[in-house]
């Protein structure tokens, strides 16, 4: 796993080894910390040690391919979770949530609470975007501007500061405090007279750092309310941030299917058996086309969160009201 500054990677870490044990199977659970050669050096030592199966959620999808050909040379299969190893054709299967779906759910939100269809406009909005080095914030990206570009190119959306390439709006290693800088620019740059209507944000500990900043300026008073910001992984800080009016939504991915869908894998791979897989066209890793599982992610509000994280049993009311 990738680092355990994110709520999400420690649930999925955690529900994967309680899926494994329960199969059976002996776990060794790591955390590089978002350092690519901590992983690097993580997946080596399991090698040596003889592990049977690998399941990586990489750090930087480009940096595994030498250490996953010594992993083939010991046939060790591996598994890509989450974010896609890009550049070996070492990787067995892919499991993943619909990763183009999840900006699409951004980008419509934005778009239904703007009143966009119904010709609304102009509005302000500023752009943000995940990880250069994570294949899946290319997804994330690709999938919000298919809704939104359209806007932007009607004038109905008006990106004051210019920035809507990848290149500009990527966030590396998903930095909240990065985030924050970069809006913190961005305001006292284009928007000292001007009021700002949406942020795109990928994820929530992205949009945390985007709410502080507009906070600084005076946003979330009765004079001045918030833009609509959107997020990603329904972390526990955002859903509060949400009741509380300040972020606007997230995108909730079930990890614990993931986790499921993982371990089933692995399961498969370790008796000779065909995994199941939904996907064998869209992630080509720059080498081969890897077979993948794509689940479902779902939009979150103010209007339907004790539904969906509360009555799926992801959340305790508590934990969220406390």
């Amino acid at each position: 796993m990738p680092t355990k500054s994110s709520e999400r990677w420690v649930a999925d870490g955690d529900n994967m080894v309680m899926e494994f044990e329960r199969l059976g199977y002996s776990t060794d659970l790591q955390y590089a910390e978002d350092v690519i050669e901590n992983q690097v050096a993580q997946i080596e030592n399991m090698i040596t040690k003889g592990v049977k199966v690998l399941v990586i959620a990489a750090i930087d999808g480009e940096s595994l391919t030498d250490v996953l050909v010594k992993a083939n040379d010991q046939n060790i299969q591996v598994i890509a979770y989450d974010r896609l190893i890009r550049n070996s054709e070492h990787v067995s299967y892919y499991a993943t949530f619909d990763n183009f779906k999840v900006g699409v759910l951004q980008a419509s939100y934005i778009e239904e609470t703007l009143g966009l269809k119904e010709g609304n406009g102009p509005f302000n909005i500023e752009l943000f975007a995940g990880s250069p080095d994570d294949n899946n914030a290319y997804f994330f990206f690709d999938g919000a501007m298919s809704v939104l570009q359209p806007y932007i190119d009607s004038g109905a959306l008006v990106v004051r500061s210019g920035q809507v390439d990848m290149s500009q709006v990527a966030t590396l290693r998903w930095d909240g405090s990065l985030a924050q800088t970069r809006m913190d620019n961005l305001l006292s740059a284009n928007y000292a007279n001007r009021r700002l209507d949406a942020v795109l944000s990928p994820y929530d500990g992205i949009s945390i750092g985007i709410l502080s900043s507009l906070k600084g300026i005076g946003y979330g008073a009765s004079d001045q309310p918030m833009p609509v910001v959107t997020g990603q992984d329904a972390e526990l800080p955002s859903i509060k941030s949400i009741l509380a009016g300040e972020q606007t939504m997230t995108v909730f991915k079930d990890t614990r299917e993931l986790a499921k869908k993982a371990v089933q894998m692995v399961d498969a791979v370790l008796n000779d058996r065909e995994a199941e897989v939904n996907d064998t066209e869209t992630y080509d890793n720059g080498v081969k086309v890897v077979p993948s599982y794509l689940l479902e992610p779902v939009a979150v509000d103010a209007t339907n969160w004790e539904d969906i994280l509360v009555g799926s049993g992801y959340y305790t009311k508590e934990q969220i009201t406390e």
